[in-house]
């Protein structure tokens, strides 16, 4: 089968402006919660895209941790790629795509650290094997081989023994604060529904877009 050929109809039920929270965050959560509920894999994971101090626009699979004090919270190694571009250009766009539920979210805005006691406070909460890997891997940076890594893993595991694991100090939040969110629910004869929310002086203004 051509690629060009691959194609399927979306029945979905649509999105009207009446169905919309005037607060985007909490209509995000409702859609977040909805795609929970349909049993959505990895609901949380999102697209993020970026551009580097180069101009070279970047986009790799983060996943969200939180939403909070007006924006979204992802977490990395400040060192990677994604953290040296978030760091020259703090601006960013996520993608939310919840394929079983033909939806949609694209956020875009500024991009800020959370705090370190916020960092802290998540990084505590991850498995310890999680722990030790930010610490034992140097994110983005070439490596020699698998063993090489592994090795970096033991020496991590061996410096901190049972002991507790302090948050690195090259690994921490950051959070979206978005000033466009759009929500878009597929529809049949690829007549979408698309309405977007756009921060101005304050506060949400929703419009619908053509398909």
């Amino acid at each position: 089968m051509k690629i060009s050929d691959m194609r399927r109809d979306y029945e979905s039920s649509g999105l009207r402006r009446s169905d919309l929270h005037a607060d985007p965050l909490v209509q995000f959560e409702t859609w977040f919660e909805e795609a929970h509920a349909a049993g959505v894999a990895d609901v949380n994971a999102l697209s993020l895209a970026s551009v580097g101090a180069d101009g070279q626009p970047g986009l790799r699979t983060v996943l969200l941790k939180d939403v909070s004090d007006g924006g979204f919270v992802f977490y990395t190694n400040y060192g990677s790629s994604k953290g040296l571009s978030l760091q020259a250009r703090p601006q960013a766009t996520m993608l939310f795509h919840w394929l079983e539920l033909n939806r949609q979210v694209i956020v875009e805005g500024q991009v800020v650290k959370v705090s370190e006691a916020e960092s802290a406070a998540y990084f505590s909460s991850r498995p310890r094997g999680s722990q030790l890997s930010a610490w034992a891997s140097q994110q983005s940076a070439g490596i020699a081989s698998r063993e090489a890594l592994e090795q970096q893993l033991a020496e991590v595991s061996a410096r901190f023994g049972d002991g507790p694991i302090p948050l690195p100090p090259f690994w921490g939040g950051f959070r979206l604060m978005p000033r466009r969110i759009e929500f878009w629910q597929g529809r049949p004869n690829r007549l979408h529904d698309r309405l977007a929310y756009q921060l101005t002086d304050g506060h949400w203004q929703i419009s619908r877009l053509q398909p």
